[in-house]
């Protein structure tokens, strides 16, 4: 594969894990697990998976990093944390279409903050695709919502969650655009989701959260969750930050709500109309334009 295609197929790649997510959770969801505790569980496990590796191959890196460094990369997990405790506990009460549309709204947010704080304004191109994708989104959102799905019990509420869960990821791309110029991938991510599971883990003991007393197939969702979304996912998406701008990673990001409404359909019945095929159509017509220009940026560079 050319290397300069390659960063688009990790991102691409990333992406259709990622889609998995919300299936994995539901399943847990529905074996009793709280959505605090699938969030702890998740980036635990997933830290607790990459802690060997990131000590052996960044150890020297982890000790040398300095106190600005490593307090970004702890915000940089809060972000996480607020982000999946958030998103997570949107799908109680809102449908696998409107909650993933609505996470995944953070190129606004992205551009917007990338403008003022790194200087990456997006040309027309990439306005013409943020603008595509989040014109889908809302058509996903609208159709879902005038269909009124019954597990929705409080939909206007799981859209709140959903929306603060995607600004939360929005402030984690561009922690990470920022860190991932002075640290590496390992040590950033191990770093990150380290932070995001000690706080989350904190508030589970808080609130008193029930953690052991869960069945096994609960652990095994909530296993998968971690080894395939977290890691594989999420990492893939951390290593194209460094190669692509957070603007079109948000971007490309926009694609999860498509895998994730065919796989509630499949999974849970949940089916989607016209309206929300237009939205999958405009969706993956602004990554197709946001891509376009950011291969043009590339080669002028």
């Amino acid at each position: 594969m050319p290397s300069r295609a390659l960063p688009f197929f990790v991102l691409g790649a990333g992406v259709v894990v990622v889609s998995f997510a919300s299936i994995l959770i539901r399943f847990a969801q529905s074996d009793g697990a709280a959505s605090l505790t699938i969030a702890a569980v998740r980036l635990t496990l997933a830290a607790a998976v990459l802690a060997p590796f990131a000590w052996t191959r960044a150890g020297h890196e982890l000790r040398r990093l300095g106190r600005r460094e490593l307090g970004l990369c702890v915000l940089s997990g809060a972000l996480l944390a607020l982000h999946f405790w958030t998103w997570i506990t949107s799908l109680e009460n809102t449908s696998v279409a409107s909650s993933t549309a609505l996470v995944t709204t953070n190129p606004l947010w992205v551009a917007l903050a990338s403008a003022i704080f790194l200087r990456e304004r997006p040309g027309r191109a990439a306005l013409l695709g943020i603008g595509l994708c989040l014109a889908g989104s809302l058509f996903i959102f609208a159709a879902d919502a005038r269909r009124a799905p019954d597990h929705a019990l409080a939909p206007m509420l799981g859209n709140a969650q959903a929306l603060v869960g995607a600004m939360a990821a929005s402030g984690y791309l561009l922690m990470g655009r920022a860190l991932r110029a002075r640290v590496s991938l390992t040590a950033y991510i191990w770093l990150a989701y380290s932070s995001a599971a000690l706080l989350l883990l904190i508030a589970v003991a808080l609130m008193r959260v029930p953690v052991f007393a869960l069945p096994e197939s609960a652990w095994l969702f909530m296993a998968a969750l971690a080894l395939g979304p977290q890691l594989i996912g999420h990492t893939s998406l951390n290593w194209a930050l460094r190669r692509l701008t957070a603007t079109f990673v948000a971007v490309a990001i926009l694609g999860e709500p498509v895998g994730a409404a065919l796989l509630a359909w499949l999974f849970f019945g949940e089916r989607f109309s016209a309206l929300q095929l237009i939205g999958f159509v405009a969706l993956l017509g602004g990554i197709f334009v946001a891509a376009r220009e950011e291969r043009r940026d590339e080669v002028l560079q």
